[in-house]
């Protein structure tokens, strides 16, 4: 049996994510379930503009489009750093200021990990 990784909330992550119609939350806590056991989902792929590790679950619903943002690097914990809607209807990049609150949001769970030691 596989050792399940804690999910570790980042922010406004998990109050967000519990915003979104219950078919995105739905696919999306199956998809971070499977990052918990080790596995790769097929709505995830790597958010590259950030670094090694930091991967984002896709989820369309209805028009809309729907993203998850963890990291999987971190020593003790899978963390989920953003949950938040698309809105911007040019291409498929993530927005900027969506990308700054990932960084920041890193950061603050890198820090925390080096406070304690890890």
């Amino acid at each position: 049996m596989r050792e399940i990784k804690k999910l570790k909330w980042v922010g406004s992550s998990l109050e967000d994510l519990k915003e979104f119609p219950e078919d995105v939350t739905d696919a999306i806590g199956y998809a971070l379930h499977q990052v918990q056991e080790g596995l790769k989902p097929q709505n995830a792929k790597p958010l590259s503009d950030i670094g090694s590790g930091v991967m984002e679950i896709v989820s369309d619903f209805d028009t809309n489009t729907y993203r998850a943002v963890y990291v999987v690097k971190l020593v003790d914990a899978i963390y989920v750093l953003h949950c938040f809607q698309k809105k911007s209807k040019h291409g498929i990049s993530t927005p900027k200021k969506e990308l700054d609150l990932i960084k920041q949001r890193l950061k603050a769970a890198q820090q925390s990990l080096k406070q304690r030691g890890h």
